[in-house]
């Protein structure tokens, strides 16, 4: 099954748990690596790419209850372009630049001391760079979801509820998941299930030197139209590495990821939900495992 599951759910992150407003930046690369087709052979095709995104997050308003749960309304915007140095690799299996942009509106509320409800509403607009020019609505998805979140220990978070988007060109509802495990301390382990799948471990050496081995999932999407079909192009790619992460006083931190890419997809299909679920032997078009770097600055106040 071709996974999208980093689009369907994009907008439950946002400000759950936030009371701060935050202004990050970050770039990627992936180094140029072997590309396999459907049958799983070598083309004779290769590529890299470069990821630059930005945005930030303000909360609109915030109120804490005796257990220190917010009751908070935030809005969330991102801008992400990618570009592929693709060679021997047309453009109808894969374009040389990405835009994603996009905006979200959430709110969080306790229901009692076990549970909160998460809701979130947003759209973006996801196309390849080439054809900015030409963006019209299918060039735009709106999301919507709603989550209801289990607090089961202080530290462990369990959510179940349902998105709304329009991926496959029509509304469509989606189950929704919430998961996030966390220790604390000179040590830190964080296990979460939000937008992706995200695990961390690492070690705190002082108040401004953090490193910690993650894996994460992270990708772009383009709607477009081939052959008067409407398809979708997804990138996504699996990052395991170290992470350095150094703190500058109270608000300032700077992430620096290395480490490889043991998968990175990349493949278009039609936007229908038959496509989605077709059971068949072929695997998805995807890069081989490749370097992967990052660099990245968040900035709260």
């Amino acid at each position: 099954m071709k996974s999208i599951l980093c689009y369907l759910f994009f907008f439950i992150p946002l400000a759950y748990q936030q009371t701060h407003a935050q202004v990050y930046f970050k770039t990627e690369y992936i180094s140029s690596t072997s590309y396999k087709d459907e049958e799983n052979k070598l083309s004779g095709a290769k590529g890299d790419l470069k990821v630059i995104q930005g945005g930030f997050r303000i909360p609109l308003s915030v109120k804490m209850n005796e257990n220190n749960r917010p009751t908070a309304w935030a809005i969330g915007c991102g801008a992400s372009h990618a570009s592929m140095n693709n060679k021997k690799l047309p453009e109808t299996l894969c374009p040389s630049d990405m835009l994603n942009l996009q905006i979200g509106l959430t709110h969080t509320r306790p229901l009692n001391a076990k549970w909160s409800m998460l809701a979130t509403v947003g759209a973006g607009l996801y196309i390849d760079s080439d054809n900015l020019s030409k963006a019209r609505w299918d060039n735009i998805l709106g999301q919507g979801a709603i989550v209801f979140i289990r607090h089961l220990r202080p530290n462990l978070d369990l959510g179940v509820g349902a998105a709304l988007n329009n991926t496959f060109g029509y509304p469509m509802l989606f189950p929704a998941f919430y998961f996030n495990w966390r220790l604390e301390g000179r040590y830190e382990v964080n296990v979460a299930l939000i937008d992706a799948v995200r695990v961390s471990v690492g070690m705190k050496f002082n108040n401004h030197l953090k490193l910690s081995l993650v894996a994460e999932m992270d990708g772009m999407m383009a709607l477009s139209e081939r052959n008067g079909k409407k398809m979708y192009f997804t990138q996504q790619y699996v990052v395991v590495g170290l992470r350095p992460e150094f703190t500058l006083g109270k608000s300032l931190s700077i992430p620096l990821t290395l480490g490889i890419t043991p998968a990175r997809s990349a493949f278009y299909s039609k936007r229908s939900l038959k496509e989605y679920f077709s059971d068949d032997d072929e695997s998805d078009p995807h890069f081989r495992l490749g370097f992967y770097c990052s660099l990245g600055i968040a900035w709260k106040f």
